[in-house]
């Protein structure tokens, strides 16, 4: 109960929080003046799963591009191939093998992966050498085996054991 109760309260100060950036169409950071960006508007993504985008990639056209718009209304076979690119670069940013084409991501998050993991690797070799003490006694094997040898001669567990192993006749594992 409790719980849902502070979910409640931390989504509604949360919602309070962002209404109060939102709302406001200019704030002061660092002695610049920023505009927020209404997130209601559609907004333009290149993306391969969303062939076409809410909007075009340009809003604001400038002569040329206005001149080439009502070319477009026209015969496409007037056209050329570069004023074609052109009025596909007014609509899209970049075509989809220009999407598709790999990036070199994948070494800056491995990069920091083998980081991560070194910097671990240190901490744990730091904390061997100067947090946990030295390792008990019976972990030696000197130990052990004086242990098994003692718990042979008592002749634990007999029937299932490894006792029911040992041939006490010859001295040796059977």
């Amino acid at each position: 109960m409790l719980r849902l109760t502070t979910g409640r309260v931390g989504s509604l100060l949360t919602r309070r929080a962002t209404a109060a950036v939102t709302t406001s169409s200019t704030r002061m950071a660092n002695k610049e003046v920023s505009e927020s960006v209404d997130m209601s508007q559609p907004m333009y993504w290149d993306r391969v799963d969303i062939p076409l985008p809410d909007r075009p990639y340009k809003d604001v056209l400038t002569d040329a591009d206005k001149s080439l718009k009502q070319k477009e209304k026209g015969p496409w076979g007037q056209l050329t191939k570069e004023e074609k690119i052109a009025l596909y670069r007014l609509t899209f940013c970049k075509t989809y093998p220009e999407m598709k084409q790999q990036t070199a991501e994948w070494k800056t998050v491995m990069g920091g992966i083998f980081f991560f993991l070194g910097f671990t690797g240190l901490v744990i070799w730091w904390q061997s050498v100067y947090v946990y003490p030295p390792r008990p006694r019976t972990f030696d094997d000197e130990w052990k085996s004086q242990q098994l040898k003692r718990m042979l001669d008592m002749r634990i567990n007999p029937v299932q054991g490894f006792s029911a192993k040992w041939d006490y006749e010859k001295g040796q594992w059977k």
